[in-house]
Order: structure tokens, then sequence, then C-alpha cells
């Protein structure tokens, strides 16, 4: 038989941040203050998404082997 979780049980057994911290500050932050706090983990998620998207184009590049010289 599965068991299931719920919020109020532990998600890390011995985890102080799963099992103290994070319930006790979600219930002292109203809703929108919680929503804005996700908003913003995505947005540095997103950021560093775009700097390693830059980062793999760079790499990607196909660079030249030499220069080109006009010859009269």
């Amino acid at each position: 038989m599965e068991e299931k979780t719920t919020a109020a049980e532990p998600r890390a057994p011995g985890c102080l941040i799963c099992n103290v911290a994070l319930p006790f500050l979600e219930q002292l932050w109203p809703e929108n203050t919680r929503q804005h706090f996700r908003n913003s983990r995505v947005e540095f998620l997103k950021g560093i998404r775009s700097i390693l998207d830059a980062r793999i184009e760079h790499l990607s590049r196909q660079h030249e082997k030499g220069t080109r010289v006009v010859v009269e």
C-alpha cells in the first residue's frame, strides 16, 4: 500500500528547514508575499538559464582558422 504525504507531514527526516522553518514562515507571510518570493525564484532561475544559454552559444560557435588577406 502506498503512503501519501500531506503538507503537514515532514518532507525530509531530520531537516530543520523543511520541518520547522518553512512551515513557520509560510504561516507568517501573507499569500501575496509568498507569491512574490515564488516569482522571484523563477526569475532568478531564468537569469541563470540565460547566462548558460549565452555561454553554450559562445562555445558552440565555429571559429575561423585563419585570416583572409587580399593579394594584388
